[in-house]
């Protein structure tokens, strides 16, 4: 990715972002805001979250990567619409009785 990258936008931040990331620091990164203060040619400040493989918030961080190390994690890890994730309706009467036997 060559283009600053936009509040909203889901990331991969790995190795290829910076050498900081390599290998199992590798994480999903959602931006909040990039930072317009100057850098080295390439590079950039952002801020945002980390997220989990259910498209939840663990922790937020501020981080310097390269930008034509970022790529778009697409939509595979973003939130349930809604922002909740479907749990299974329990089985009621003789479904339940079928599914314990």
């Amino acid at each position: 990715m060559t283009r600053r990258p936009s509040p909203s936008d889901l990331l991969v931040i790995d190795g290829q972002a910076s050498v900081q990331f390599a290998g199992d620091r590798a994480m999903t990164f959602r931006v909040v805001s990039v930072s317009d203060q100057p850098t080295y040619q390439g590079w950039v400040w952002l801020t945002g979250y980390v997220v989990n493989r259910r498209g939840d918030a663990t922790a937020k961080r501020e981080i310097f990567v390269q930008l034509a190390g970022l790529r778009s994690a697409g939509a595979s890890t973003s939130p349930p619409q809604g922002g909740r994730i479907p749990r299974p309706q329990a089985a009621r009467g003789v479904e339940r009785s079928r599914l314990l036997t």
